[in-house]
């Protein structure tokens, strides 16, 4: 009997051995494999979501469940055929943050910001490379740009300077696959400017 259970036990080690070796090397063999284009698109497609990007960045209509997206202009920032909405006379300056009916516009104490169209015309991010993208959200640096100024109130860059650069990328080449959507949204105005 004891030689039976030194047999068994000796297999079991070697068999977990091989079970990790097996583990090991298949995980080398995925690890260096680049990911498709189009599983980027698909990872891309579900961190927008995830992440509320809609939230801002896509204009709304009032639904029976209240403001819902509209598909059409979807991820398209701000509509630049809309007035620019003006908060109460005291609102800013009692510290209030304003928001416009769809989220698209905010009013604060920095002053006004416009959500940006994010979808891959030229009038968004369709010129835009992957380390202007990456450094807009590792940095908040506006459009990209090393020299611009920083992302304004509400986008909360500094959460999403956490995301990995996988992450970033699934989410560029999801944007870039977007239906182009012409929309030039206005410049963001700071809180000394009347408009």
């Amino acid at each position: 009997m004891k030689l039976f259970t030194v047999i068994f036990i000796a297999l079991g080690i070697v068999w977990l051995f091989n079970s990790c070796e097996t583990a090991k090397s298949d995980s080398q063999t995925t690890d260096n494999v680049a990911p498709s284009k189009d599983s980027l698109i698909k990872r891309g497609n579900y961190l927008v979501a995830i992440i509320g990007c809609n939230d801002c960045h896509s204009p709304k209509h009032m639904g029976p469940n209240g403001p819902e997206i509209d598909s059409l202009n979807m991820l398209s920032g701000f509509p630049s055929t809309r007035p620019v909405p003006e908060p109460g006379a005291n609102d800013i300056k009692n510290g209030l943050i304003v928001f416009n009916g769809d989220l698209t516009a905010t009013m604060g104490p920095w002053g006004k910001t416009f959500a940006a169209n994010i979808t891959s015309d030229e009038t968004g991010i369709g010129n835009w490379t992957e380390e202007q993208f990456k450094n807009a959200l590792r940095h908040g640096k506006s459009k990209g740009m090393d020299g611009g100024r920083m992302m304004m109130p509400p986008m909360p860059w500094e959460n999403f300077s956490h995301l990995t650069d996988g992450d970033i990328q699934a989410i560029f080449y999801y944007l870039k696959s977007t239906k182009p959507f012409r929309n030039i949204v206005p410049a963001f105005r700071p809180a000394n400017i009347k408009s």
